[in-house]
């Protein structure tokens, strides 16, 4: 064959089922919504790049040669798979289904997302959601999500985001009893003459504390005792009375409420940007 099959297009392969069908180039025009004379070109432009006839053509009849007939045993079948295909995936336009893979961190899977996936699930039946909750840094392209929430500064530039939450404030927070005892530190030098609760991140390095005010921005490698690896066992120790903590805002929000949690060194630490629903742009 000159061509082969592999530059015909799905016109001209719709119009010889069609043809072959209706036995006459009018009716299967009119089936296709073409005009005679666009079916018939598509068929000869077919049938040209093949090298084959497919069609005995008489002024009366349209009948398929026997390599019209072994074309359309092959190439039918075909294009009902390919159909299937075609409203399958306007389906999922229609109707969301599958499964949607969302990375985050336990914090704000607990205080965020939770309610959003329920009422998801409520609204599109056919969708599952897998909701992975771990505090390191992760890709998740490579990890094979479909997106990511996260504070907005640590999210990749080249990732699309959009906000999903107010502010935040990471705090400094002590029991009522450890300040009795060892009064309110005034600034973030001071740190240095209390103790302080450590937290080891995911890749083993202990966070250092952040501040800012009036422009100055500082980081503070605090001493302690006690490192915990786990915000909850953070705040925990916090209320134990065992120092002071450097914590998320929403972690604690109860706790300052009833004061058995206090904040010090609040000029120090200002809102930040929230959390971001991200993902990767796609190019067209």
């Amino acid at each position: 064959m000159k061509g082969g099959v592999q530059g015909a297009g799905l016109t001209e392969l719709n119009a010889v089922v069609a043809v072959a069908e209706h036995r006459n180039f009018r009716a299967a025009a009119v089936a296709l919504g073409l005009s005679p004379s666009a079916l018939s070109h598509a068929i000869a432009a077919l049938e040209e790049r093949l090298g084959v006839r497919l069609f005995h053509r008489t002024t009366r009849s349209v009948a398929l040669t026997d390599a019209g007939e072994e074309f359309l045993s092959r190439v039918k079948p075909a294009l009902a798979v390919l159909a299937q295909a075609l409203e399958s995936v306007d389906a999922h336009q229609k109707t969301p289904t599958g499964t949607l893979r969302i990375n985050t961190s336990a914090l704000v899977a607990r205080r965020i997302i939770m309610p959003v996936i329920l009422e998801y699930l409520r609204r599109f039946p056919d969708m599952r959601v897998e909701l992975v909750a771990e505090d390191k840094p992760v890709d998740i392209v490579a990890e094979g999500f479909d997106a990511g929430i996260r504070l907005a500064g640590s999210i990749p530039r080249d990732m699309v985001a959009v906000p999903c939450s107010d502010e935040v404030r990471f705090i400094v927070v002590g029991s009522r009893q450890y300040l009795r005892e060892h009064g309110e530190p005034e600034t973030p030098a001071e740190l240095a003459r209390h103790e302080c609760i450590r937290y080891r991140m995911s890749n083993g390095a202990i966070y250092r504390w952040e501040f800012s005010r009036h422009g100055e921005a500082l980081t503070v490698d605090v001493k302690g005792r006690l490192t915990l690896d786990d915000d909850g066992a953070v705040v925990a120790a916090a209320l134990g009375g065992a120092g002071l903590a450097y914590v998320s805002a929403w972690n604690v929000d109860e706790a300052l409420r009833s004061r058995r949690l206090v904040q010090v060194l609040g000029d120090w630490t200002p809102a930040e940007p929230g959390v971001c629903l991200y993902w990767v742009w796609l190019w067209n």
